[in-house]
């Protein structure tokens, strides 16, 4: 056993939202064993018997936790195996687990991560605090090459964050972006990005459905848009409504996964449309222009109410109506001749805020509004950015971003006021964020 003089890597240290926009805070600070532990409980995610697969599922779930934004993350340098405070009796429940050691590191919660026959894996989760397992689970996981493995892993995160908060976390999702006028998906952690469509024909506003497991977007051709859902996992499409007309963009699918809504522009201007995807039919129109263009929807949650944007007062600006396109009243309040345009409106998952970006001084900033009182708050204000999108804990979001130069997908936690990078190369635009991927 080494000594406890040991360093410990502590990462993500607390930074309280005291403004409107942060910085990431140091990562990789080395501290010693007076480690104090800082508003979030202290996870220390122990060492094991080095192996492929273990090692591949331990860094993943380490940084998953940290993502997270629910806990200050401490692992132990490499060479400390969870002999360190764990030895195994080899009877179910009867295994030696060194409490006040972890206590000392700092540790509120400890999880350990183990082979089981070679194709699942367990998760114990200690109870630092209350001398207790919290819970133990079995996963199974796939070879580390297997397409499925990074999502497996994922899952396991989830599970730990569960299991201490009561909430499952949001590492088994993923962000859909635009780069090089193709649509990619890339992990919530910001690994394994591929794309989904072809290389040579331009494609727009991708969207998810199907709970992660479909992609819907704009195929430009002339002389106007097609709309395409596509299978995640085949790359099978189909075109939906099966019309050529128009030019066919910014789609939405509706809670159930039945209703497709999505702006046309044409003749006939810029409105909103609603298809019946269960049943491949009944196109409706749920706005008229008369001079104004009604674009961007967004679903609540319950499916009830349609959020959007409309120009009808001059400037962009977000507006909400029923499903049935009844009701269209003024959503997010502006000061006429002083606001600026307001767009890319998404609803949270738990119905209580919309977030948009607005124009600043010529620059755009995301603003997020509670839906209840119809408050409105500024985010952001370093550099553009943009098109926000909500991760299913409706505590995180990722949104656009030129603040390093160039336009790259960003996510921050609203509650810590961390923000962290999530793509890099290129220019990123229109991120979306899925549901969790059972």
């Amino acid at each position: 056993m080494r000594s406890l003089g040991v360093a410990l890597l502590v990462v993500g240290a607390t930074s309280p939202l005291a403004a409107q926009d942060t910085v990431p805070p140091r990562e990789g600070v080395r501290v010693g064993i007076t480690y104090q532990p800082g508003i979030r409980p202290g996870m220390l995610v122990l060492g094991g018997s080095p192996s492929e697969l273990l090692d591949s599922v331990r860094a993943i779930v380490t940084r998953d936790l940290d993502f997270s934004d629910r806990f200050e993350v401490i692992t132990l340098p490499a060479d400390d195996s969870l002999t360190l405070g764990v030895r195994e009796s080899g009877e179910p429940g009867a295994d030696f687990v060194n409490y006040r050691l972890f206590g000392a590191l700092g540790a509120d919660f400890a999880v350990r991560l183990r082979s089981v026959d070679g194709e699942q894996v367990s998760a114990v989760v200690y109870d630092v605090r209350q001398e207790l397992v919290r819970r133990e689970i079995s996963f199974a996981v796939p070879p580390p090459d297997d397409a499925e493995f990074r999502l497996a892993v994922h899952r396991i995160a989830d599970e730990v964050v569960r299991t201490v908060t009561g909430v499952p976390g949001v590492a088994a999702t993923r962000l859909l972006f635009l780069r090089d006028r193709r649509v990619y998906r890339v992990d919530s952690d910001g690994a394994a990005s591929q794309p989904l469509t072809a290389a040579g024909v331009p494609t727009f506003s991708p969207a998810w459905g199907a709970g992660g497991r479909q992609v819907v977007y704009t195929e430009f051709h002339e002389p106007g848009g097609s709309l395409f859902v596509q299978d995640v996992a085949s790359g099978r499409r189909r075109v939906v409504p099966p019309s050529e007309r128009g030019l066919n963009y910014t789609p939405v699918l509706s809670p159930d996964g039945r209703t497709l809504v999505f702006t046309r522009s044409g003749e006939d201007g810029t409105d909103l449309y609603s298809w019946n995807l269960a049943d491949n039919c009944c196109l409706q129109r749920l706005t008229v222009g008369r001079f104004a263009d009604n674009l961007s929807p967004t679903f609540s949650p319950d499916g009830r109410r349609i959020a959007y944007v409309s120009t009808r007062a001059g400037l962009p600006q977000i507006y909400v109506m029923s499903a049935d396109g009844t009701g269209q009243e003024l959503f997010a309040p502006f000061d006429y001749g002083v606001t600026g345009s307001s767009n890319a409106p998404e609803w949270s998952s738990d119905g209580l805020s919309v977030v948009f970006h607005r124009d600043v001084g010529g620059s755009p900033q995301i603003f997020v509004m509670d839906v209840g009182s119809r408050t409105v708050r500024q985010l952001t204000s370093a550099g553009r950015n943009e098109d926000p999108t909500w991760a299913p804990d409706g505590r995180h979001l990722a949104f656009v971003s030129d603040r390093t130069g160039s336009r790259q997908v960003w996510v921050i936690d609203l509650e810590t006021g961390r923000v962290r990078q999530l793509t890099r190369g290129g220019e990123a635009r229109l991120p979306a964020w899925s549901a969790r991927i059972d």
